[in-house]
């Protein structure tokens, strides 16, 4: 919760050199997308550079992940996003055409996800309702934190358990909207009927959103309380780089949080699939570059006969 976003460096035109990288990125994917429609062949090795420099850009954010947030998670994902990237870009180079969707998917990921950061009305926004929200999910559990301004930016988002407290703020990546963008990136990049697209969002951001809320409270009551500030916490946070203090935070945050997200995560693919099984294409491609085996995920999955992966309803 009280972290930096991961876009941090030297500011250039107004920005940090990282989300000027990101903006260039988002960009290079939709152009690349559009410039598929027509000419594939342009497309693939437009697509190929932009994959290439994907990867510079997952290793320019891992140090923040490793080494600011302690995340091992988050880390280590950064980590393989290098040559998972690198490689996808080969596959592409190579003709592997499915990925192109991938591409496009990932550009409509940023297009959600970087504006809502940039524009400091909406960042505010966000911060503070999903802070107020989760301040009364704090008191519905019975305690009563000061709700105050935190150090960012003068947001009202800081919950303050005492003196002797590890307090915690709420802070952009807090606010679930990377979940959220991965899915809507996902579900507008594949062809699909509208209305099938628009019932599996109605199922995936109002789902991200209260177990994020739900996420949030954990991590700031079990870090305001100390829930987790036993000896071998500490010891294990210590080998982290963590302060005491902080330990109980570290654990709830970093550990505890990030592997059940990755759970909610997969299951809430596994019911979105069942509306949208197009998707099911990108997510085998996805386990296709990490693996490198092929996978046929409608059978796995118990996904439905009776709608077609082809982009409309077998009944219609």
């Amino acid at each position: 919760m009280n972290f930096l976003p991961a876009v941090v460096g030297p500011t250039v035109l107004g920005m940090t050199a990282t989300d000027l990288f990101a903006w260039v990125l988002i960009a290079a994917f939709l152009v690349g997308s559009l410039v598929d429609v027509y000419d594939r062949d342009i497309a693939r090795y437009f697509l190929a550079v932009t994959w290439g420099l994907f990867g510079l850009f997952w290793l320019a954010v891992f140090p923040h992940f490793a080494f600011e947030v302690k995340s091992f998670v988050e880390g280590g994902l950064a980590l393989f996003a290098v040559p998972a990237s690198i490689y996808t870009g080969y596959l592409i180079l190579g003709g592997r055409e499915r990925l192109h969707v991938l591409s496009r998917a990932v550009g409509v990921m940023g297009l959600v996800y970087f504006p809502t950061q940039a524009v400091p009305a909406i960042r505010e926004f966000l911060i503070e309702e999903v802070a107020r929200q989760t301040l009364w999910g704090i008191n519905l559990l019975g305690y009563d934190p000061v709700f105050q301004e935190g150090p960012i930016y003068g947001y009202t988002n800081y919950f303050y358990f005492g003196p002797d407290a590890f307090s915690t703020y709420i802070v952009y990546a807090c606010t679930g909207i990377g979940s959220m963008a991965i899915f809507a990136g996902l579900i507008v990049a594949v062809e699909a009927p509208l209305r099938r697209k628009l019932k599996s969002l109605a199922i995936a951001i109002p789902v991200i959103w209260v177990l994020n809320v739900v996420r949030n409270v954990f991590v700031a009551v079990a870090s305001g309380t100390g829930w987790f500030a036993m000896e071998p916490i500490v010891t294990l946070a210590g080998y982290a780089g963590v302060e005491p203090i902080e330990a109980s935070f570290w654990f709830a945050h970093s550990v505890v949080s990030q592997l059940a997200s990755v759970v909610a995560l997969v299951g809430i693919t596994w019911v979105v699939v069942k509306v949208v099984p197009e998707l099911l294409g990108i997510l085998e491609e996805v386990l296709f570059v990490a693996t490198g085996t092929e996978y046929d995920l409608e059978d796995a999955l118990g996904v439905s006969p009776d709608v077609r992966t082809d982009g409309g309803d077998a009944q219609e």
